[in-house]
């Protein structure tokens, strides 16, 4: 057969050249724009073309095959499976209750210092000294206290007895020291009047007398109301202490330093003193306060009390006292079973003594005019004018006059 273009008809146009077949497996493509053809070859075949060996697309993350094969690592071993530990809850900051610890601590130190000031205060011996009589004077202002040493032996063994050189039990109790203390109202200084124990006074119920003898006579209760009609002053507290409290007092503080004018040598009082300052154990601070073996006898007996006085208070008041407790419990322990004091006074109102007594200090005595012998011995008269002044200023709670005043210590 003849085709269109002039060449013949393939005889058998199903069939198709060797060259062009497909090889197995592989892909049939298009024909090749690189492939020419002749005209001189006959037409009766199809243009040939070169053979393209198949290749087979890689797959992702597989190997070719031209390739060798990588051994791929082997996937980590699966750990077990710990055991979750239970979360901690977020840790808070602890409030510090600064507030409630500081109130606790100061409610403990309150109950301490309460329970050793009831102990303290019960540790006191009570007397009925400033009882009400028919006729008593009104109250005065300021605060008056009267102080009295008596020459009680109690609670004294015999050795302690002589190492005092107290002389032994002598009948009823007498007192060598009887001393006014005023604290004024609106402040300024404390005043300390001593009293001479051989002052001719009037004994209410007794006539004329020694003073001290108001209290051998009628205790505590006849000596306030004595030394009340006296002075004029109403008195508000009293306290009175014997030889060992006062001797007790003494060592507890660990001594008091004295300064003695002239040399004391008294064998009734045991002391045996050279002029100078010095520290005075109890025994001899209490032989100091009882001598009167001495130019002036009892007008330097109370010049050494009141001198001694204004040291004693000095030092138990002092920082190293007061902040040293194994000074001040012993001093306040034998201080408080050395002393007798009203029914109404406590513990607390010494504490404002001592302290009224702290600073400055005015320390005097009445004015006298001489010795005199009388009935009852030898006693001492006061300046009846000057005296009634002196004590007219303190029952104003106003400070003494210079002039009527004795020069102390």
């Amino acid at each position: 057969m003849i085709r269109r273009d002039g060449r013949p008809a393939d005889p058998n146009p199903g069939r198709q050249a060797w060259s062009q077949a497909p090889e197995p497996g592989a892909v049939s493509r298009g024909p090749n724009p690189t492939q020419q053809y002749s005209r001189h070859e006959d037409s009766r075949y199809a243009p040939t073309q070169a053979p393209q060996p198949y290749t087979e697309q890689p797959r992702r993350n597989e190997p070719r095959r031209d390739e060798p094969l990588r051994r791929q690592p082997a996937p980590p071993p699966e750990r077990a499976l710990r055991r979750p530990e239970p979360t901690k809850p977020p840790r808070t900051r602890k409030k510090r209750h600064w507030g409630r610890r500081f109130g606790l601590t100061f409610l403990a130190l309150l109950l301490v210092v309460g329970g050793l000031v009831f102990y303290v205060d019960s540790s006191l011996t009570r007397v009925d000294a400033l009882s009400s009589y028919d006729g008593r004077i009104a109250d005065t202002p300021g605060t008056n206290w009267l102080l009295v040493g008596s020459d009680s032996r109690a609670g004294l063994t015999p050795d302690q007895e002589a190492a005092l050189a107290t002389g032994g039990e002598t009948g009823p109790s007498r007192t060598d020291t009887i001393i006014v203390i005023h604290i004024p109202s609106g402040g300024g200084a404390t005043t300390m009047v001593s009293l001479p124990r051989d002052s001719y006074v009037s004994v209410p119920g007794n006539g004329q007398d020694k003073l001290n003898a108001s209290f051998a006579i009628g205790g505590p209760p006849l000596l306030v109301q004595t030394v009340e009609g006296a002075t004029g002053l109403k008195m508000d507290h009293y306290a009175e202490i014997g030889f060992g409290g006062f001797a007790g007092i003494v060592d507890a503080l660990g001594g008091v330093d004295v300064c003695v004018q002239n040399a004391i040598s008294d064998p009734l009082a045991g002391i045996d003193l050279p002029a100078g300052c010095q520290e005075l154990e109890g025994s001899q601070a209490l032989g100091f306060v009882r001598s009167r073996a001495t130019a002036l006898a009892d007008l330097d007996r109370m010049n050494n009390q009141r001198q001694f006085m204004s040291a004693l208070l000095s030092k138990a008041t002092s920082p190293s006292t007061f902040l040293n407790p194994f000074r001040l419990w012993p001093l306040v322990k034998d201080t408080a079973s050395s002393l007798s004091v009203d029914e109404g006074d406590h513990i607390w109102n010494l504490a404002s003594l001592a302290w009224a007594m702290r600073g400055d200090l005015v320390t005097t005595t009445v004015p006298v005019a001489g010795f005199e012998d009388t009935e009852v011995g030898n006693v001492l008269l006061w300046d009846s004018d000057r005296a009634s002044q002196f004590f007219g200023a303190l029952a104003e709670d106003r400070q003494i006059p210079e002039e009527l005043r004795t020069a102390g210590p």
